[in-house]
């Protein structure tokens, strides 16, 4: 451990006789007055190095990156850069922010309740990056190690440079390596108990987990056609690993080695350009090619299993859309687009080498759909503005393999927002709205769990996206200069809840459960954000944020005609901040000791819980909440020395499967099974050396 705390030690932040840095209060865009304007002055106390460091400060605001949808509309995070969301998905949001540095930002405007020509794409609020257009070269490069608990060293580095030139061309190229664990699988024990609460069995469990990142991405821009054309890239690579021992008390052992390989190839193009005064035309091209390759191996005393997945899926996708202010109060927009999805999915399991059947195994899949948006944005008066629109789409999905079907969908989805505000820092949001879900590819074919469990997950391509009616208000205070508290509810009406169904043989026999429509829902959220400055409270340069959301699902059982809460869809995908844990909330502290060249605070994530009502088993996860300590020192104006503390307080994941004798409708419990796994924590130390 010497070099490691010799790293730490030059690390420590230093004296330094340099002024504070007064950071003025934001003013509010003079175009529109639903928009707070935050130039670079605002964040200058806390050193950022990149947009993102600037974007997570905003008051008020919680970053989202997005979803992985398909299509373009409603995959795009809650940040825009230079007007427009990315035209990207497998390189998210916060990758591209952190590649903006700071430097290049000429402010960031706070968009509340909307603004005329801006989409917010279902969103009451949204964050807009406007970068310099000064000529110039800037690079970074980033070396950084991360200390596992369990010994590894786990070493990464990542390469970034931006190019512009006089004229408006410019080009971005990033290169990233690097190896990493996964923090919710330690070392821990499983205990299994009967239906009369007696120990079945107790192990002991030792995991070694971890993956790689080899990414590379790039894009160029310039003035083409009368207009400004972007070409963007991405080439990413994802090699992933569990290996599992889970060793009996007394004797006897199970064994689990899972091995994923995603390869991601996506590249965009957005073109626009001005038809006149107030006028203006948008194109923008997607393509995206994802290989998954999925291999479990599963051992226990007289057992295995093998289980693979090969799942290949391409995206094209192209929009158009048309631009018009009437005024400065009102302005109109209308889009067309068009999308091409495709699915190759082949699954194969054997148990104790003999091949067992598994329901839409060879699936080959093909979506075309389309989508016409009509929208308009009206600011009333200058308290109030509204913004109305429509969204029709068709689709039409067709399957060969084991199933064979077609299917057209179509859907009108209206929209309706308002935001008044009530004096200068006091403002309210309504929106009312029609929601549907895409239909999402992975719940058309098997899963993995069905190695480790041997609870069948089928999928099942003959699906319907969930649709939601959705109400909500938000109210929004602002004081003391930066703070903020913003409070809202929604309400969702949901039908074709996309949930877990039975699938039946011929015979009548229940085979195994799949994604399906289990009927009509609900769903209530209850947030609440708070952005709080604490220099009034004696506190310099210090901040604190935090945020929680409370939700509420039901929805009918359909193997035990029960009310209960909407399952995970697939149960294993833990993501924290998951739409579906009854609870998420984080809460960060920050302080600036500009004296010190230093930035230091902590950051704590929820923990959260997720349950899957499956066919012959209820499976719950919880994963507790994670603490981490930070401190940053800018030891020169172009480098940079970070050390992280992760999960200081040993993050617990633990699994609780219910496994009950047939269908759980019976009500004949096996057995309850718990895992818990300790994540010990690890400390990362990151240098960023700029150029230019």
């Amino acid at each position: 451990m010497g070099p490691l705390w010799m790293i730490i030690a030059a690390a420590a932040p230093q004296a330094s006789t340099a002024p504070a840095v007064e950071a003025p209060p934001p003013v509010a865009a003079p175009a529109d007055k639903g928009v707070i304007a935050y130039p670079p002055s605002f964040f200058a106390e806390a050193q950022p190095t990149n947009a993102y460091d600037m974007v997570i400060r905003l008051p008020g605001f919680t970053f989202d990156k997005g979803a992985a949808v398909r299509g373009l509309a409603g995959s795009a995070g809650n940040v825009l850069i230079d007007g427009q969301p990315p035209v990207a998905k497998n390189d998210a949001l916060d990758e591209i922010l952190k590649r903006i540095p700071a430097g290049s930002v000429e402010r960031i405007d706070l968009i509340r309740g909307g603004a005329p020509g801006i989409d917010m794409e279902g969103r009451s609020v949204l964050a807009n990056v406007v970068r310099r257009q000064t000529a110039g070269f800037r690079a970074a490069l980033m070396p950084s190690t991360n200390f596992i608990y369990d010994g590894r060293v786990l070493n990464s580095i990542r390469g970034e440079a931006q190019w512009r030139w006089p004229g408006g061309r410019s080009a971005e190229l990033s290169q990233v390596y690097g190896k990493g664990p996964n923090e919710e699988l330690g070392d821990g024990i499983r205990t299994r108990y009967g239906a009369n609460g007696a120990v079945r069995l107790r192990s002991n469990v030792d995991v070694d987990s971890g993956g790689q990142r080899i990414y590379t991405i790039g894009a160029f821009e310039t003035p083409a056609f009368g207009g400004r054309i972007r070409l963007n890239g991405a080439f990413q690579l994802n090699p992933s690993y569990v290996e599992l021992y889970d060793r009996y008390q007394g004797g006897g052992r199970e064994y689990e080695y899972d091995r994923i390989d995603r390869q991601q190839i996506e590249v965009g193009a957005r073109f626009s350009r001005a038809l006149g005064p107030g006028t203006s035309l948008e194109a923008i091209g997607f393509r995206q090619m994802n290989n998954v390759d999925t291999s479990v191996h599963f051992e226990a005393p007289a057992l295995t299993r093998d289980f693979r997945l090969d799942r290949q899926s391409r995206e094209t996708v192209g929009r158009l859309t048309l631009k018009r202010r009437q005024s400065a109060r009102l302005s109109f927009e209308g889009s067309l687009e068009g999308a091409l999805n495709q699915l190759d999915s082949d699954t194969d399991l054997a148990v104790n080498s003999r091949a067992v059947v598994v329901p839409a195994a060879d699936v080959q899949l093909e979506e075309t759909r389309g989508e016409a948006t009509l929208r308009a944005t009206w600011r009333a008066t200058d308290a109030l503005s509204l913004e109305a629109g429509v969204r029709h789409e068709r689709s039409k999905v067709t399957s060969e393999g084991d199933v064979i079907l077609t299917r057209k969908l179509a859907f009108t989805k209206p929209r309706l927002a308002a935001t008044w505000a009530i004096n200068p820092a006091s403002q309210v949001r309504l929106r009312f709205e029609r929601e549907v879900g895409q239909l999402n590819f992975d719940d058309f074919v098997a899963t993995s769990n069905v190695a480790s469990t041997g609870t069948l997950s089928a999928g099942n391509p003959d699906l319907t996206p969930q649709q939601a009616w959705v109400y909500e208000a938000a109210y929004e205070r602002r004081f003391w200069g930066a703070g903020a508290i913003v409070l809202t509810v929604r309400h969702f009406e949901l039908s074709d809840v996309v949930d877990r169904v039975p699938i039946f043989g011929p015979t009548g026999a229940i085979l195994a459960d799949a994604p399906g429509n289990i009927g009509a829902g609900t769903k209530d959220e209850y947030a609440a954000s708070l952005t709080l400055p604490l220099d009034r409270l004696g506190v310099r340069g210090a901040q604190f944020r935090g945020s929680v959301t409370r939700r509420r699902t039901r929805v009918l059982d359909p193997l035990t005609g029960v009310k209960r809460e909407i399952s995970v869809i697939r149960p294993g995908d833990v993501r924290e901040g998951s739409q579906n844990g009854p609870v998420s909330w984080e809460l960060h502290y920050t302080q600036d000791l500009p004296k010190l060249r230093t930035v230091w605070g902590a950051d704590v994530v929820g923990g959260f819980r997720e349950t899957a009502y499956r066919l012959t088993e209820i499976e719950t996860r919880k994963v507790s909440a994670a603490v981490q300590l930070f401190a940053e020192y800018k030891a020169r104006p172009d480098l940079t020395i970070r050390v992280e503390a992760q999960a200081m307080n040993q993050r617990n994941a633990q699994r609780i499967r219910e496994v009950y004798v047939g269908p759980r409708n019976l009500k004949v419990l096996d057995y309850t099974d718990v895992r818990n796994l300790e994540w010990g924590g690890s400390l990362n130390i990151r240098i960023r050396k700029s150029f230019g």
